[in-house]
């Protein structure tokens, strides 16, 4: 047990002990393990801690004040340079680490301890595969924990760029060590410094060393010198700036063929990512490597990926976590070729996402371009763009994907750049030039279409104003869909009176009352999307004006095409709970957006102006149309995008999707109309079926899997196509009645 007056005599004495070493011993070439120094450095680390435990919390004790006096560390570092003797090297990164890492009181401020650690870090990562590695990751990974907690330290570890010396492997930065000429064992005050201070400081003041003979310095002075200093060929890695080096290191690091190592030496970058300190961000992003090795890995993982890749494959295996990037092809039973591969890349863009969202924002925004720009355009556009059916198909489903799993708002962005471009004027029909890729997802065959539909859909749920704005909305700006002018009272009649047969009465619906106010956002939370009140339906007590709407898609498939009222839990009901559910996270999605509450005042719009629907909306309603002649599966993802358009709480895309009733200007299209054209076309094909509605029947209950697989049925696609709209029209009536709830909710 250590008492005050022997603490000081002891550290000194094992520091004396160390250094007696070098000035006595001539045989270098022995392991540093069959020394004493390693004891030593423990017994030094142990009085410091129990020095700091026993003292008021912030005094500096003599034993630390000898250490920052007489500059111990750096020493230290000029020995674990030279790694003498050999592994001296593994025992300073170690001593550095637990000092660190022990000691409470804030030791980098100082100038004999921040100027050490930032030469030690220089050291780590230059060459991979050491046996130092693990040591010098876990010392770089202490420095960026004590930054996280302190971040205006970081300032510290930001060198200032000078020319180059001139001659090949130095450093293009000068020392001030260098600068001041000052051998390993010359003292100063040692006291803490503020970065702003530390770059104006000129000098350090000299101080006697009591208890060192001057002989002997000199003899140790003389041992130092002679010590061959010369570094292990570095690994092949390119260091263009010495601004961060804390940053290099770790970028060598990541590299490590140890997979714990590149890990650790990830979460290092992901701690510096998110300091919060400006001029650490800036020289992040444009004096260290990092933009670089991030877009490098992500095109060197996706170009090893095999060009045959199922695109089942790829959306369907398991989401892997960056840092349990770890795979045995033995010990999978769905292994397929690729997959080691294909899980390392996701496992890399899901790294680069998460880093993003942690970064400091400029830096965030800074790296997002370089994944845009480098990986992006620079790799997937032409593979996106290529004319091999199969290449397209497994490009695109990686793009599908990276759109699934991207949580970093900026990383987002730069994706819907890419993928959709930045305009927001209205499109031509013509425009087509002006964002190749946008238009290739518009087209080619149809599982190509399921599978952009998909990745549309993703987009559609992301927090993102610019998606819908780009797809749809920038077209129904001026609400020049519509005429203005009410409809005759013969038309009004007509439709009227022909959709309220078999109604359902609203006001006794049995979910009505599931769907109260204490479930509901309040008001100004749901953005109002009503219908608007036009002079033809005048909005009065408001219950009328959805009974309208509702019944008007309830009652758009004749009742001799339905088939869902022969099965039980089928009914227009099951739709209302999903749609409350599904509206209220589009509107908590959609809340910073500013949308308006009503529509823009005809009298406001250009209604002069020619109107086309979008390209996006154009191929919906094209695929709308041909619902009785597609598979199934692609009218359940036609249905299901439609769906979620109509669930946004914009007042133009209700009005357009779902109002039924809105006076359409000649040559224009709403959703509705397309249904009506849809089931004109359907009256008259039902005529030719035999046993029409039998084979519906049957053709429901095996989707349901209430019966087995039997003999194929004549008609198939067009019996599947009617099941679909009649469900289609069910779901729409729902959102309909649950977007006009919500806006009249008080």
């Amino acid at each position: 047990i250590f008492t005050k007056s022997t603490k000081i005599k002891d550290f000194v004495y094992h520091w004396k002990a160390i250094t007696h070493y070098y000035i006595e011993t001539s045989d270098d070439k022995a392991p540093v393990t069959d020394t004493n120094i390693p004891s030593h450095l423990e017994q030094m680390l142990d009085i410091l801690v129990q020095e700091e435990n026993e003292r008021e919390s912030g005094e500096t004790g003599p034993c630390m004040e000898y250490l920052l006096h007489h500059k111990i560390l750096e020493t230290l570092y000029t020995l674990g340079k030279a790694d003498c003797p050999p592994g001296m090297k593994q025992q300073v990164l170690v001593f550095y680490t637990k000092l660190l890492g022990r000691i409470r009181q804030p030791l980098l401020p100082h100038i004999n301890v921040h100027r050490p650690v930032q030469k030690l870090i220089r050291l780590c990562g230059e060459v991979l595969a050491t046996p130092t590695e693990n040591e010098e990751i876990q010392f770089l990974c202490i420095v960026c924990a004590k930054l996280k907690q302190d971040p205006y330290l970081v300032n510290f570890f930001l060198e200032n760029k000078m020319k180059s010396l001139g001659s090949k492997g130095v450093p293009n930065v000068i020392s001030e060590d260098t600068l001041k000429g000052q051998d390993s064992l010359s003292t100063d005050t040692g006291q803490s410094r503020q970065p702003e201070e530390l770059s104006g400081a000129t000098g350090m003041e000299q101080t006697e060393v009591e208890d060192e003979p001057p002989h002997q310095m000199d003899h140790l002075s003389t041992s130092l010198d002679n010590l061959s200093v010369t570094s292990l060929p570095e690994a092949s890695v390119v260091r263009p700036n010495q601004d961060y080096n804390l940053v290099n290191s770790l970028l060598n690091l990541t590299r490590s063929p140890d997979g714990r190592i590149a890990v650790k030496a990830c979460e290092g970058l992901m701690l510096l990512v998110s300091l919060p300190e400006p001029a650490a961000a800036k020289c992040l992003t444009q004096s260290t490597c990092l933009c670089e090795l991030l877009t490098d890995r992500l095109a060197s993982l996706y170009k090893a990926l095999p060009q045959s890749v199922d695109p089942l494959d790829i959306e369907t295996v398991e989401a892997i976590n960056w840092g349990l990037d770890s795979y045995s092809h033995k010990e999978d039973a769905s292994a397929f070729p690729g997959k080691r591969a294909l899980i390392s890349f996701i496992s890399w863009s899901d790294y680069c996402d998460q880093l993003i969202k942690e970064a400091q924002k400029t830096a965030a925004v800074a790296l997002a371009k370089a994944v845009h720009e480098r990986f992006f355009i620079g790799v997937m556009e032409p593979q996106l763009m290529q004319t091999s059916e199969m290449g397209i198909l497994t490009s695109t489903a990686l793009l599908h994907r990276i759109v699934r799993q991207v949580t970093s708002d900026v990383l987002l962005q730069e994706m819907v750049f890419f993928i959709l471009g930045e305009q927001r004027e209205p499109e031509t029909l013509a425009e087509i030039s002006r964002h190749p890729l946008r238009h290739r997802c518009f087209q080619y065959n149809l599982f190509y279409c399921i599978m952009t539909l998909r990745m549309f859909e993703h987009l559609l749920q992301k927090p993102n104003e610019h998606i819908l704005y780009n797809l749809v909305l920038r077209n129904l700006e001026e609400r020049n869909y519509t005429e203005y002018k009410p409809l005759c009272p013969e038309d009004k009649d007509v439709v009227e009176n022909g959709l309220i047969a078999g109604a359902v009465d609203l006001e006794e619906d049995p979910l009505f009352t599931d769907i109260s106010p204490e479930n509901t956002l309040p008001n100004q939370e749901w953005l109002s999307s009503s219908p608007p009140a036009t002079p033809d339906h005048p909005k009065n007590d408001g219950k009328t004006e959805v009974h309208k709407i509702v019944n008007s898609f309830l009652c758009l498939v004749p009742d001799d095409a339905k088939s869902s009222y022969h099965v039980e839990g089928t009914g227009y009901d099951t739709y209302l709970r999903d749609a409350h559910r599904q509206f209220r996270d589009y509107c908590a999605i959609c809340l910073r957006w500013e949308w308006p509450g009503s529509p823009k005042a005809l009298e406001k719009c250009n209604l002069e102006a020619a109107f086309f629907e979008g390209h996006f909306l154009k191929v919906l309603f094209d695929r709308m149309g041909r619902i009785l002649d597609q598979p199934y599966d692609v009218n359940l993802q036609v249905t299901s995008v439609l769906s979620r358009l109509s669930l946004f709480p914009h007042p133009h895309i209700h009005e357009y999707l779902l109002d039924p009733y809105v006076n359409l200007a000649p040559g224009c299209r709403s959703l509705f109309s397309v249904i009506v054209r849809v089931v004109g076309d359907l009256m008259l094909r039902i005529q030719r079926i035999q046993d029409f509605t039998p084979k519906l029947l049957l053709v429901r209950k095996r989707l349901l899997g209430l019966e087995p697989e039997g003999p194929i049925i004549d008609h198939i696609t067009l019996l599947e196509g009617v099941i679909v709209l009649e469900e289609f029209c069910k779901e729409l009536a729902a959102i309909a009645f649950v977007k006009y709830h919500a806006s009249s909710t008080p």
